[in-house]
């Protein structure tokens, strides 16, 4: 009885096994169509933390739209965002520092600046004097608390993994993102940028503009932590760093576009159909 238990259990898991590879090869089919599709993304069942589940998914329908609808309807309206914007890994990470409390705007042009005098490399940001770091990326705002970022970030790199960018995105992703959160100046939605666009790891960043939407449309409260909220999209999502990307860059134009801070445009929005009554704007 014991080991037909055994064999039916060890067939169970392999039925499950299949089944699982073949929904994943069909989204990674969907995803790969020269065609903007909308594909039918898998929920995850992973349960939530109970501190989570609590502030966020109490007294909720189960008629409430799930997150990839969201994503569907978002894809639809704008089609694929191609981001982040960035020549090179280390491009994008430098990127990712400078955007911090800043438009995007405002980094191209300090990127610019860097690329024309060559300083877009882990040796270059090194060796750089730190006033002519600071001159150059100015216009990112907070420049002088940025150049001591920049050089603590390579100096963590230089010391952590010999200067190699190839060499720290083989360390696995939860250490990775605890070395990245102990360098000066690094804070959560950076580290999570950094992972997600110029390491392609299946991390969800945390903004405002995703923070904003959550909030109107009462998927999350404001007294939620960026942990909390984190760990909520990526346990109703499937950990793909493809679909954070594309989701993450969506929310970011809606929320320039639609759901802005004063002044929002909600009867325009491709997510009006889900806004809950409460928050409905009035015609």
């Amino acid at each position: 009885m014991d080991r037909c238990s055994h064999v039916i259990a060890a067939i169970r898991s392999r039925i499950a096994a299949f089944l699982d590879l073949l929904r994943r090869a069909r989204y990674l089919a969907m995803k790969m169509a020269s065609h903007v599709h909308l594909p039918e993304l898998p929920y995850s069942k992973r349960p939530l933390p109970k501190n989570v589940a609590a502030e966020i998914l109490s007294e909720t329908s189960t008629s409430e739209p799930k997150l990839h609808e969201y994503f569907r309807r978002l894809l639809a309206a704008h089609g694929p965002q191609h981001w982040w914007p960035g020549r090179t890994r280390f491009e994008v990470m430098v990127g990712a520092i400078l955007t911090q409390n800043t438009a995007w705007v405002n980094v191209e042009q300090a990127l610019s600046k860097l690329r024309q005098k060559k300083l877009l490399t882990p040796a270059a940001i090194k060796t750089v004097p730190p006033a002519r770091l600071a001159r150059l990326i100015r216009s990112s705002g907070y420049f002088r608390q940025k150049t001591k970022t920049l050089k603590a970030f390579v100096q963590f790199l230089r010391t952590q993994y010999a200067g190699s960018l190839s060499e720290m995105f083989t360390a696995p992703t939860e250490l990775l993102r605890e070395q990245l959160l102990g360098v000066r100046g690094i804070g959560p939605e950076t580290a999570d940028s950094i992972l997600l666009y110029a390491g392609n790891r299946p991390v969800f960043v945390v903004d405002a503009y995703a923070r904003r939407i959550l909030e109107r449309h009462q998927l999350a409260q404001a007294k939620l932590s960026y942990e909390e909220i984190r760990n909520f999209l990526e346990a109703n999502l499937p950990q793909d760093a493809s679909l954070y990307n594309e989701f993450h860059a969506l929310i970011v134009r809606t929320g320039k576009e639609y759901c802005r801070k004063e002044n929002p445009r909600c009867s325009e929005c491709p997510l009006r159909p889900f806004l809950p009554e409460a928050t409905q704007p009035l015609l």
